[in-house]
């Protein structure tokens, strides 16, 4: 995997490889360095390989850490290993808007293959949460090559108040009138012949997976039906549950509810299938309209299908009159991930405990469940509202 970055960087020779970080003037001259790269490009791919086995973190590092690589070599005229405190707060600046845009920026926001002359590494300026990930990437990348004795220093170090990390409580998500919107849009998708019902019945199932499991979209990807197994509890009733594979190839098991193995039954009759998956079996999460196979959709096209129901909903709701206009481009701006963040806010919202939220979701940490927190919130927001007056 890790030669793909190479790939992109021959895009623009000869600037990159005349600037390899052989001689970088931040290299450490120590023996006792731990890596056998002698060059910025070798000591990056020591980096990435140790994700290897966790491609959306693969991806997200290896995004970051050559988009840094090109901009030090074409726009700084350096190596990384050569790299300035003051350099990296000129990349944060640059992350705000790339230029130039011919260089820099895709045409259209078109995506294309990284082999393509048309290839770029951005679709566009990057938002302030972006550049926070950017950022804390980049950090963790001098981070290890400072602790792997290549590089003498981190020069993120310096930088003012050094924490990348977004908001506390979490934004991206729908509320429940919001979310009523979106299952509405799905009832009343039309459903005149055998391939409309076959989109409404896999929206369905899709939604309800996304939503009652938190699902990650890498996890609907990857994962099949056979992933889905029963057995009774101490009272003898029948109980569904999933096997998942997750973030960092971490596997956890997630309840599925009655509600959820009757869309499942619903989707798989209209296929043609069993209701109920049998043990190992091959067929993915969601299967392609048609046909059956065993390869599963990818992100890419799961996240399209889930995106053309927000922008239904958004001129849904903009048909509801200008009042509506807010609402309507919020929807609009969700993603597949927000319906992760979605169920992890409206299950605390009911009251269910912390613990069990945040292992549903596959947290490491309790704190990142807190992001769904807004209870406490709302009732400090109440208390305000009533107690705290200006009485003009």
């Amino acid at each position: 995997m890790t030669e793909h970055l190479p790939t992109a960087l021959e895009f623009y020779a000869p600037y990159s490889l005349a600037l390899d970080g052989s001689h970088g003037s931040n290299r450490a001259t120590s023996p006792s360095t731990l890596l056998q790269a002698d060059n910025d490009l070798d000591a990056i791919k020591a980096w990435l390989a140790q994700y290897i086995d966790s491609p959306n973190t693969f991806s997200s590092y290896r995004k970051e850490s050559e988009r840094l690589l090109l901009w030090a070599n074409l726009e700084a005229n350096k190596p990384i290993s050569s790299l300035t405190h003051e350099d990296i707060l000129r990349y944060q600046h640059f992350l705000q808007d790339p230029q130039p845009a011919s260089r820099w920026v895709l045409k259209n926001g078109s995506k294309v293959a990284r082999s393509h002359p048309d290839w770029r590494p951005f679709a566009g300026p990057l938002s302030a949460s972006s550049i926070r990930q950017s950022m804390t990437v980049i950090n963790s990348l001098f981070t290890w090559l400072v602790s792997a004795g290549y590089l003498v220093a981190n020069p993120l170090a310096v930088l003012r108040g050094r924490r990348y990390t977004p908001a506390k409580r979490m934004q991206r998500y729908l509320d429940m009138d919001l979310w009523e919107q979106v299952k509405r849009c799905i009832e009343e998708l039309p459903r005149d012949n055998e391939r409309e019902l076959e989109h409404y019945y896999r929206y369905r199932w899709l939604f309800s997976l996304l939503y009652l499991c938190g699902l990650r979209v890498s996890e609907l990807s990857q994962n099949r039906m056979g992933a889905l197994f029963s057995r009774r509890d101490r009272d003898g009733h029948l109980r569904w549950w999933m096997d998942i594979t997750g973030k960092g190839q971490k596997t956890r098991t997630v309840p599925v509810t009655s509600e959820l193995m009757e869309e499942l039954s619903n989707y798989r009759r209209f296929k043609g299938l069993s209701p109920y998956p049998t043990a190992n079996e091959e067929l993915p999460l969601i299967l392609p309209i048609g046909t059956i196979k065993n390869k599963p959709l990818t992100r890419a096209a799961i996240h399209k299908i889930v995106k053309q129901i927000f922008i239904d909903t958004a001129k849904r709701l903009r048909a509801l009159g200008p009042e509506y206009e807010s609402e309507a481009l919020h929807v609009e701006q969700a993603s597949t991930h927000w319906l992760r963040h979605t169920a992890g806010t409206h299950m605390l919202e009911q009251n269910m405990d912390l613990l069990h939220v945040r292992d549903t979701l596959g947290h490491e940490s309790i704190n990142t469940t807190n992001r769904y927190l807004h209870t406490a919130d709302d009732a400090r927001h109440d208390a305000t509202e009533d107690k705290h007056k200006i009485k003009w």
